[in-house]
């Protein structure tokens, strides 16, 4: 996650862009349109504005699904098996060696590939990344986790890039992959310089599908067809993509269903059904990759402190008066009755999960028992921790009476967020705050601006939050970014509940650097990996979501593949109907 101060700012050719590609008319036709000819794919987006478009810096979805577009891929994934594979012709690697200790990776690139503003694409683009991310100065979102898995990186010449490793690792091209380059002849020298960058929010070079043109802030973020992209080259069908704000969840299956948007990502788990039984719609279903998640913080949020100063020490990071007792987190996670969750906030569209990993990953412990309701244990594990019902009224919160971290009389009390928007997690809050009542807890549950929330998870500062991620694709397990005690970062990681269990991080190092990588061997240590995390509950596991993908009819190359549905978006065009 990010903190990145945001600009808002428009080139006025980017304006004359849109405003023609806006106009475009769709015209009915029997074969495939000329480059950029294909009318507007419209998106709906209920994340709000994307918080940068400046891929080092980005954390957040909106945020991630432009930058998709605009940065073109350094390794390649065949979409069919979702494997990385060399020599794809959406991708700038076409070979890549590994040394005797498994620890270097030699990548080679193409030659023939350019930026929009026509400068060559070098792995010098991709070394600017890596530089940026380890200065130590830079607001790094989501692959700054690269500093701790990464040794070196180096660019010998144009067309070869070095990546050594700290350790031999299974996970390593597709670490590897995450340097992903970045147009650094326009990027500021100095790094320092980098978080106000005018690029952030005006990335006017692109080496992807689409060129930006437009960002109105509240409204949408336009882009159009970059004919210099080098997975096709002078072939990039669509006119453009445009990623509309819209309020919520039901406004977006609303706008779909009508035609105002022609795709959709995920939609809200209630419409589903009703989705594929229109015959406008093509709507294609798949095992979940995303899950939902409360977040219970360990550390004290009135003093914010990273895991580890700059040398590498311990930090006393303080306790959360109520989280910080195990005993507590356990009560959390009996009072909850998750599969009444899925029946009523998630309409069945979801599985649960027992700890950490989706149930679709070749490293799920499918014998792992998922944490059952029970209510009266969950009271006397808060009668244990000493937090009691001191009045024998229900509507009253239980107090602290000798509890570890809380003042003596405090009241179970907590804040709980969510980001405002999303129709499910709202549900899933309000059944929650219900639940905890039960027991008694009294949850003041807020839903906020996402940006907001990613600040106040950013920050620490935060008791509780239900959001969610989406797993890594191509899936590989490891759990380094979230919740390794080195990405307990204040301001920039993603372990912002700060757990911390040697334990955790020697078996995640362990099946990360397993010689042989031999996934069934890995397995085992992620079996254990989930039993220790279930007991540990940084995180209340609760359900992967199923997946499921979108168009309207008339949008003709729509082809998506498990958790991978643009794959091939420069071939998309929108078709009218025949009159």
């Amino acid at each position: 996650m990010l903190n990145t101060r945001r600009k808002l700012l428009v080139v006025a050719a980017g304006l004359l862009m849109v405003a023609a590609l806006v106009a475009l008319p769709v015209i009915a036709q029997d074969a495939p349109p000329g480059p950029g000819e294909g009318g507007i794919i419209i998106e709906g987006n209920f994340g709000g504005d994307p918080a940068t478009m400046n891929y080092i810096l980005y954390g957040d979805t909106s945020s991630g699904a432009i930058i998709r577009f605009i940065i073109p891929g350094l390794i390649g994934v065949n979409p069919d098996t979702a494997d990385y594979e060399k020599n794809r012709a959406d991708a700038l690697v076409t070979d890549w060696t590994v040394s005797e200790d498994g620890k270097t990776y030699t990548l080679k690139l193409r030659d023939d590939w350019t930026w929009s503003d026509g400068t060559p694409i070098t792995s010098a683009d991709s070394l600017y990344t890596w530089n940026a991310i380890k200065s130590g100065v830079v607001d790094v979102g989501v692959i700054g986790y690269l500093v701790d898995v990464i040794d070196t990186v180096e660019a010998p010449d144009p067309t070869t890039l070095v990546v050594t490793f700290k350790e031999a690792d299974c996970t390593a091209i597709g670490n590897a992959a995450s340097l992903a380059p970045v147009p650094s002849h326009i990027l500021p020298a100095d790094f320092a310089e980098l978080n106000d960058a005018d690029y952030n929010m005006n990335p006017t070079v692109s080496g992807g599908v689409f060129k930006f043109a437009e960002f109105r802030a509240g409204e949408q973020v336009s882009l159009v067809a970059n004919q210099s992209y080098g997975g096709a080259p002078g072939a990039v069908i669509p006119t453009g993509y445009i990623y509309k704000n819209v309020p919520d969840q039901n406004v977006l299956v609303a706008q779909f269903k009508a035609g105002e948007l022609n795709v959709i990502d995920n939609p809200a788990v209630g419409a589903r059904a009703d989705l594929v039984a229109n015959p406008e719609l093509n709507m294609y279903s798949y095992p979940g990759n995303a899950w939902d998640y409360l977040a219970l913080n360990y550390a004290d949020p009135t003093n914010p402190q990273s895991a580890y100063d700059a040398d590498g020490n311990p930090i006393d990071q303080g306790h959360h008066p109520l989280f910080g007792d195990l005993r507590v987190r356990e009560a959390v996670a009996k009072a909850i009755d998750v599969d009444a969750i899925i029946q009523g906030a998630v309409f069945g569209e979801g599985v649960r999960m027992p700890a950490y990993t989706i149930p679709a990953s070749w490293a799920f412990n499918k014998d792992l028992p998922v944490i059952a309701q029970d209510v009266e244990a969950a009271k006397a594990l808060l009668d244990e921790a000493g937090f009691v019902d001191h009045d024998n009224n229900p509507n009253t919160p239980r107090v602290c009476q000798g509890c570890l971290y809380a003042e003596e009389g405090a009241p179970l009390r907590f804040t709980l967020y969510t980001n405002e928007g999303n129709a499910r997690r709202t549900a899933v809050g309000t059944i929650i705050q219900d639940e905890l009542k039960q027991v008694g807890f009294e949850v003041d549950f807020q839903t906020i601006d996402f940006n907001t929330l990613l600040d106040i998870m950013d920050a620490q500062t935060f008791d509780a939050f239900i959001l969610g991620w989406r797993q890594g694709y191509p899936d590989d397990p490891d759990l380094t970014q979230i919740f390794a005690s080195q990405s307990d970062v204040v301001g920039t990681g993603s372990n912002n509940v700060s757990y911390n269990n040697p334990k955790f991080d020697e078996l995640n190092l362990k099946a990360r650097t397993l010689p042989g990588c031999d996934p069934a061997e890995r397995a085992k240590i992620y079996y254990e990996i989930q039993e220790l995390m279930q007991k540990d509950l940084p995180y209340v596991p609760l359900y992967a979501i199923n997946g499921m993908y979108g168009a309207r009819k008339e949008v003709q190359g729509f082809d998506p593949r498990p958790s991978n549905w643009t794959w091939n978006i420069e071939t998309w065009y929108i078709k009218a109907a025949t009159p």
